[in-house]
């Protein structure tokens, strides 16, 4: 259906049911829209937990209220869980506009529909409902979400307009390489050359000691696992997988994608438990079978929900783990990934921190994107990643790998990326002595790629670049990338599409570097707006690390971390488990600003970490 053109008298609504938290997008669109001089209401309060129940009449009058209070004149609904449920939410909403007659051909108010939220959900309201004007799957471009919404022309403000332009010209960059297609002819590097190459004694520091010494590309990490129903088949194709891998040389380290069960109820009787994808992993003896498939690749997997101490010493002595990763808050009752208690879930991740300290294995957090994913500010995933890292520091950890998942929230622009990645840098080395040093591994986000596979490989271009542009002036960094398969979005990656992604990387990071030396693009490691917000965040971080420090008896402990969450210093406020336990955490609202997330007020505005300080005592 044809999107009527936008005029100046629309006014614009979006909502949201109470059930999905999903709503960074819906503030972005916002932002977009108020940029362009446009009116605009995000539900909240009744009304998302009307349209949750959108055949109750009571929910149909408040909805309707709603429309008429606020003069809505082209209404978006977002649902970003279930693809099913999202067809027939929509169904049920269209019904109760048509029942309250606020559609335009009724002669009601709303003249136009949009819906946002899964590809798959997208799809199926583009063939059952087609005059919705325009579905959204979240891949789109600032220009291209303010063109399906129906505006023609519409002219950004000057300083959007800049902050944008990065990501333009990065995913313009991606697209003329992948269309070129001289990323076909990237050949695997040769890593061999020091005695432990592939063998059991081989390390990650002795990969990286002979790459920067050969002056090779940078280590490529990327997460592997196919999933089948039956549990013996999945483990025999992963296996068969990773020595295609392993044969092809583009890969440097394996890492096992371990199924939830492999995770929670390893060397248990799995009979009658969802496994939750991932490849099935239940016995030293598989664990063994990997490692020999994996030759000459290093190879790592995923921490336990429960026993992490055993698994492990279990990982170091099948896999000859490469590095150990860990959630500290996560993985537990918090996200619902595991049995334990968030205080049981932290004291056990540090008693796993002094066991890895003990092996002399680099340990990295996982840390700053779980809180990301569910709301949290930028300031809030950066202390909590420099909570981390002081805390495996004092607990004998030498090597810190920094995981910095970019483009989360997806609708980050790559001037906010850039100042948190910096920023975070910045304030982890710090740490840095003779006994401990930091590693940089930046990775794509998650839910950052394309279901349209030919653009997806683009943004994977693009996220590369992003990834150079850390530390633009050393051709060391970044030392490890953390590649994420372009075909996320649409199916599970295999070996070809794997390798094929890492092409795309490398060549990616070399054209990048050509071109930024003949001067095509900008250096941007002196980018002032980028330098702004760098400073921001830092100074942010540290008052809040600060408050910390003061008001928390012994903060680098499992106590002190679980207080930091606890008393609120920590701000996730896309909670969905554990709510109750962590109220003080979910008190405050986000929203995206600028590109960046910040804590805002109810009525959305932000709040600096001073006043959010002042406001809980903390002053």
């Amino acid at each position: 259906m044809a999107v009527p053109p936008v005029t100046r008298h629309d006014r614009f609504g979006l909502l949201h049911p109470a059930h999905d938290a999903h709503t960074l997008g819906l503030w972005a669109v916002r932002e977009l829209l108020e940029a362009c001089g446009y009116r605009v209401i995000l539900g909240q309060g009744p009304v998302t937990e009307a349209i949750s129940h959108p055949s109750d009449s009571a929910s149909r009058d408040c909805l309707a209220a709603w429309v008429r209070d606020h003069r809505v004149t082209r209404l978006g609904f977002s649902y970003r869980l279930d693809p099913d449920d999202a067809l027939a939410l929509m169904v049920q909403w269209v019904e109760a506009l048509r029942h309250r007659r606020l559609l335009s051909e009724q002669g009601g108010p709303i003249r136009a529909l949009y819906f946002a939220g899964l590809p798959p959900a997208c799809e199926k309201i583009r063939r059952h409902l087609p005059f919705v004007a325009a579905v959204f799957e979240g891949d789109e471009s600032p220009e291209e979400t303010l063109r399906r919404l129906g505006l023609e022309g519409p002219l950004l403000p000057h300083t959007m307009k800049e902050g944008l332009a990065y990501d333009e010209q990065r995913l313009a960059f991606g697209k003329e390489l992948v269309k070129k297609g001289d990323y076909r002819k990237v050949l695997p590097p040769d890593r061999a050359g020091y005695p432990e190459f592939g063998s059991s004694r081989d390390t990650l520091l002795a990969r990286l000691a002979h790459m920067r010494t050969m002056g090779g590309p940078p280590l490529i990490r990327a997460h592997v696992g196919p999933y089948l129903p039956q549990r013996e088949e999945a483990v025999r194709l992963f296996l068969q997988w990773t020595r295609e891998l392993a044969a092809a040389g583009f890969l440097d380290v394996l890492s096992i994608g371990a199924s939830q069960l492999t995770q929670s109820h390893f060397g248990m009787d799995w009979t009658g438990l969802p496994n939750g994808g991932g490849v099935p992993i239940n016995s030293p003896e598989e664990f063994d079978a990997v490692w020999q498939a994996a030759r000459p690749m290093l190879v790592r997997t995923y921490a336990g929900t429960r026993n992490l101490r055993s698994l492990a010493a279990l990982y170091e002595a099948r896999l000859h783990i490469a590095w150990h990763a860990l959630s500290f808050w996560w993985f537990c009752r918090l996200d619902g990934r595991g049995p334990n208690p968030v205080r049981e879930n932290l004291i056990e991740h540090l008693a796993t921190i002094r066991d890895i300290a003990g092996t002399g294995k680099p340990l990295e957090a996982n840390v700053a994107h779980h809180f990301a994913f569910r709301g949290a500010d930028d300031v809030t995933a950066l202390a909590a990643t420099v909570l981390a890292a002081r805390t495996a520091k004092r607990l004998g950890i030498r090597t810190f790998i920094l995981q910095v998942m970019l483009n989360t929230p997806k609708a980050t622009w790559g001037l906010q990326d850039l100042a948190k990645a910096r920023a975070l840098l910045r304030l982890v080395r710090e740490l840095e002595d003779d006994r401990f040093s930091v590693l940089l591994q930046p990775r794509g986000g998650l839910d950052y790629f394309s279901p349209d596979l030919e653009k997806a490989k683009a943004q994977l271009a693009a996220v590369t670049a992003l990834m150079d542009d850390i530390e633009p002036r050393d051709p060391m960094s970044p030392p490890i990338i953390h590649v994420v398969s372009y075909s996320e979005a649409s199916h599970l990656a295999d070996p070809a599409v794997v390798n094929e992604s890492i092409q795309i990387t490398q060549h990616a990071l070399a054209e990048y570097r050509r071109l930024r030396a003949k001067g095509e693009v900008d250096d941007m490691t002196d980018h002032p707006e980028v330098n702004s917000r760098v400073a921001h965040l830092v100074a942010e971080v540290r008052l809040l690390l600060d408050a910390m420090e003061r008001h928390i008896p012994i903060l680098y402990s499992a106590e002190g971390l679980y207080q930091a969450l606890a008393q609120g210093f920590l701000v996730v406020p896309g909670l969905t488990e554990c709510r109750d336990e962590f109220s003080a955490a979910v008190r405050w609202p986000t929203r995206l600003i600028h590109g960046g997330v910040r804590v805002v007020s109810a009525d959305g505005h932000p709040i600096t970490t001073r006043d959010r300080l002042a406001a809980g005592g903390w002053l």
